[in-house]
């Protein structure tokens, strides 16, 4: 059974949902997630012999959402992981992410390669720090109106989608979704219109994000989507922190997995970026892990085929 506790970390207090005895494997969420985007892990990977532990990470759910928009750096996130663990008992862990957890699991692996024994990224493939700031980069090369931009303005976000909770992550989670109809689009923001209003709203949820799925995930955010925004609000200061690993190496063991449409992996460059990864990750475990079919939300949406690549790649590290 997943069990929950409040743990002190970093200076802040964390929700964590764990399950298993064995090796630490900590599983980081995304936006706009929480823990429960792992509900499909917890017992294969217990059972497999792991003890799993799911935060809602700094400004999420239950876990603490400290106001000043600079406590959201990479270096904050990175340093919630490292606390964490500490804070378990454990000197070394497995650590994986999903979409924004992904970049911290990537990086946590970049800056403190000792404490982790394998790293697995899904949909965000590992960072490549770029030449110019990327938010003033998108600004550059779409007018404002990707969505990172939008998500930079105080406070405009944050109205649209608390307007309605509950119908904005339903807009969310289909749209990006693989079920979603249609061409992958680059993420565009009207910004007189928002961006929820050019989203499709199904009648139906798909089978594998049901009524009680959004039922928990609308709960999670009650108290707002700030926190969560203002990881972006970072993006720019992040590639400032990040200068002195410019190109430096992921050498853990690691594993990379994403969807055929998911909108990430068709980002400007990403996918000629993908195709390098072998030789960029000197420890990648096997080539980068495509699932037909499967949108952004890669471990709801295909739990099956992601327990199976994180459970050999675990596996073969114990």
């Amino acid at each position: 059974m997943v069990e929950h506790r409040m743990i002190d970390v970093n200076g802040i207090r964390l929700h964590i949902a764990e399950e298993g005895e064995g090796p630490l494997v900590v599983l980081l969420h995304g936006f706009p997630e929480s823990w429960h985007s792992w509900r499909h892990q917890f017992g294969p990977l217990a059972a497999a012999g792991f003890r799993v532990v799911a935060p809602d990470q700094r400004g999420y759910g239950r876990s603490d959402h400290p106001a000043d928009v600079d406590a959201y750096s990479i270096l904050h996130l990175v340093g919630d992981v490292v606390g964490l663990v500490h804070a378990l008992g454990e000197e070394k862990a497995y650590i994986v992410g999903h979409d924004w957890g992904a970049p911290v699991a990537w990086h946590t692996a970049m800056l403190r390669p000792d404490l982790v024994l394998g790293v697995a990224g899904l949909s965000v493939p590992p960072p490549s720090r770029g030449p110019e700031p990327p938010l003033a980069a998108m600004d550059k090369a779409f007018g404002g109106r990707f969505y990172w931009n939008y998500f930079n303005r105080p406070g405009v976000a944050d109205a649209e989608f608390a307007e309605d909770t509950r119908t904005a992550l339903r807009k969310f989670f289909y749209a990006a979704s693989g079920d979603a109809p249609g061409e992958i689009m680059q993420p565009m923001v009207d910004p007189e219109r928002g961006w929820l209003a050019g989203m499709p709203d199904p009648e139906v949820l798909p089978d594998w994000f049901t009524e009680d799925d959004l039922d928990v995930l609308t709960e999670s955010f009650a108290g707002g989507f700030t926190g969560g925004l203002n990881w972006y609000r970072n993006l720019d200061r992040n590639w400032e922190l990040t200068a002195p690993w410019q190109d430096a190496v992921i050498t853990p063991p690691a594993l990379y997995v994403y969807g055929d449409r998911d909108i990430v992996a068709a980002f400007p460059g990403t996918p000629e970026f993908i195709e390098t990864l072998p030789d960029r990750i000197p420890h990648l475990h096997r080539k980068p892990v495509k699932l037909a079919g499967c949108g952004h939300w890669t471990q709801q949406e295909r739990p099956d085929e992601v327990n199976e690549a994180l459970i050999d790649f675990l596996g073969t590290r114990r």
